[in-house]
């Protein structure tokens, strides 16, 4: 129940001293959170959210940070005035923080249950034994399956999923008043980040606890906030409950926001994108900080900066366009968040020829065990894929993380070596080919990563890196003729040819997302991996590089193979889907006879626990129990029925056969088979 403030900044101003001047991230804002409540801080990366609660914290670096001014007060006490010593008593007692990667929040070299019990000893007055037994609860509260021997394991021994749950078990081992949780499942399939929301929103419940929730997927907040705000070159510039920001945003960028969501009403064209990017918090302009981006800028705009005005109740908005003195100039506008399923036709054999065939494909990796390294079994990573793809389609592959899909993806194009089965690339068996055909077939397909920035070199220009794979394929006879395809490349990926000479430190993760597609375009390939390409960025940026996706589909006839989690973006973007489990596939077909007519236990659990933004209902949630079975030993029968709710005593016999429900819809389930 929200009833009192818990939480209350006002006129906070966080910067940081740089060898260029001083930056202003964080630069007079001002909110409140109640009791009990969920508040939501949203926006694109780098307008200052996570240094926000850090502030709060107090855990950024000094003296590089500083409180330039205004307070946080937390229970009737200003923290920024609290010596630390009577800090550290809030800090992960009545304040808690779930970072966004565990993995590097979590000592490698100290046990789970250690890293719990410290922070209960450090504030309660509790004993070993007891603090061992509190850990231990905690452990089975977030749903550690068997957390008294978990409690004996290090990080590394636990998925992304678990080594996030113990994140929530440490954060929640004080039973907190507030809980920070920047960017908590941003790193985590679909079915993993509904269990932790579906955790958070249950132990908000039973402790009364609040929750500061920072994070760029709208759907998240749409499904788990009380009250939203948004962010913006270091200050609010909206702010309102939940249901009547999705419903009635008014500031111009809230509005830009909303139209980059990829969804199906958007199908076959090109989303709205925010041109340009953040202003740097060292030179922040004159007047709206939005101004440089915004479709509606008017002359006040450069003059004079906004303040948070209501426009109605609980809704405050940083905008002249919604100045009181101002009425005619309101900005009425709704996102296209919602709308009818267009249906695009899949590519047929009669239509298109199969670029990409797969055959049983197999991927073993052995489990090397003893002083001899014997082999005691093998990780069935992919185990005996059929898969076709015709030229000039999008397939989209989507699973759980393990399920196979990377390894999948790198095995078509021979980065990893198949155990077994057949990939036919435009009619040549890549098996039959010498290490140096297949050297130079390389060109035909290239792979996109998801993280840019470890894949690009960063000692080399960007003119480097774009022709370095030209030139063992010989393309472009000298270097000004490549520099010219290099020039064009650059051009039709949005970047401009000045940036040749930049290295990829001096860009941002969108633009070196361009760079990586702009180098593996220097080849023409035909087929394009796209593994996670967008899974990393803002929904603003996602929408220019989806839009990319969709122009350079038609101005280079490419095909594409589409790994992703993210079934907004599968939805928008793909013409087919297969869904992958523990190394097979259990349904394939065209995008609205899996999304609308679904099959599988599985794929149903993977749409259900997808959040959405005022999507139609997919029906009733299914949530999944437990993690991915591990490959090395696959249960017996179907892979799934230890996790499907309805499972039967034949599921355990053996696998199902497909089952089909048109020319391009099968699903591998005993539900349909005979």
């Amino acid at each position: 129940m929200m009833n009192r403030e818990l939480l209350t900044i006002s006129n906070l101003r966080t910067y940081f001293h740089t060898p260029e001047g001083t930056a202003r991230a964080v630069d007079g804002i001002s909110f409140s959170i109640c009791q009990g409540e969920a508040f939501a801080l949203v926006g694109e990366s780098g307008c200052g959210k996570s240094v926000t609660a850090l502030s709060i914290m107090r855990l950024l670096q000094q003296p590089a940070a500083f409180h330039a001014g205004g307070s946080v007060t937390f229970n009737g006490a200003d923290l920024t005035a609290l010596p630390e010593g009577e800090m550290r008593k809030i800090r992960g007692n009545k304040i808690s923080m779930i970072f966004q990667e565990p993995m590097t929040s979590l000592n490698p070299v100290f046990t789970i249950g250690n890293q719990i019990i410290e922070v209960i000893r450090l504030h309660q007055c509790l004993g070993k034994a007891s603090s061992k037994e509190r850990a231990v609860a905690m452990l089975n509260r977030v749903g550690i399956a068997d957390p008294a021997m978990r409690y004996n394991s290090y990080p590394h021994q636990l998925s992304g999923g678990m080594l996030q749950r113990v994140m929530i078990a440490i954060a929640l081992s004080c039973h907190p008043e507030l809980l920070i949780a920047d960017e908590p499942t941003t790193a985590l399939d679909v079915t993993i980040q509904d269990q932790i929301l579906s955790l958070l929103r249950e132990l908000r419940s039973d402790f009364g606890m609040a929750m500061l929730l920072i994070t760029h997927d709208l759907g998240i907040i749409y499904e788990n906030a009380d009250r939203v705000a948004v962010m913006y070159a270091g200050a609010l510039v909206e702010t309102a409950g939940t249901r009547q920001l999705f419903e009635s945003p008014a500031h111009p960028y809230t509005v830009q926001l909303f139209r980059s969501i990829p969804a199906r009403g958007k199908r076959g064209g090109l989303l709205q994108t925010i041109s340009g990017t953040p202003p740097r918090f060292l030179y922040r302009p004159e007047g709206c900080r939005f101004a440089d981006r915004c479709q509606r800028v008017m002359s006040i705009c450069r003059e004079a900066d906004p303040l948070l005005k209501a426009i109605s109740a609980d809704h405050l908005v940083a905008c002249h366009l919604h100045d009181p003195d101002r009425p005619a100039a309101a900005f009425k506008d709704h996102s296209a968040v919602s709308g009818q399923f267009t249906e695009r036709a899949p590519l047929k054999q009669a239509q298109a020829k199969a670029l990409l065939a797969v055959n049983g494909l197999s991927v073993y990796f052995p489990v090397k065990k003893g002083v001899f390294k014997r082999t005691a079994g093998y990780v069935k990573a992919v185990d005996g894929v059929d898969l076709t793809v015709t030229e000039g389609m999008t397939m989209a592959l989507v699973g759980e993380s393990g399920c196979g899909k990377t390894t999948f993806g790198k095995a078509v194009i021979r980065l990893l070596q198949p155990s077994g089965g057949s990939v036919t690339f435009d009619g040549v068996n890549l098996a039959s080919l010498s290490p140096g055909r297949l050297r130079r077939f390389r060109r035909n397909f290239q792979i996109v990563f998801q993280d840019p920035f470890s894949s690009l070199n960063p000692r080399m220009m960007v003119k480097d890196i774009i022709q370095e794979p030209m030139l063992p394929h010989g393309i472009g006879s000298s270097h000004s003729e490549r520099m010219s395809i290099v020039s064009n490349i650059m051009e039709s990926v949005g970047l401009d040819a000045d940036m040749l000479v930049r290295y990829p430190h001096e860009f941002s993760g969108g633009q070196r997302q361009r760079i990586a597609i702009a180098r593996v375009l220097s080849l023409r390939p035909k087929l394009l991996v796209c593994d996670e390409a967008t899974s990393a960025l803002d929904v603003s940026i996602q929408a220019q590089i989806l839009n990319l996706f969709n122009e350079l589909k038609k101005s280079y006839a490419l095909t594409y193979l589409f790994i992703t989690h993210n079934l907004s973006v599968v939805e928008y973007l793909s013409d087919m889907v297969a869904v992958m489990y523990l190394g097979r596939i259990v349904e394939r077909g065209s995008t609205a006879e899996v999304f609308d007519r679904t099959k599988h236990p599985y794929t149903r659990a993977l749409l259900s626990a997808a959040p959405s933004v005022g999507a139609a209902e997919r029906g009733e949630k299914i949530h999944l129990t437990g993690d991915v079975p591990s490959p090395i030993a696959p249960p017996r029968g179907c892979h799934f029925h230890p996790r499907c709710p309805y499972r039967m005593d034949r599921c355990e016999e053996m696998y199902p056969s497909p089952s089909c429900f048109s020319e391009t819809h099968s699903c591998s389930c005993y539900l349909y088979s005979g």
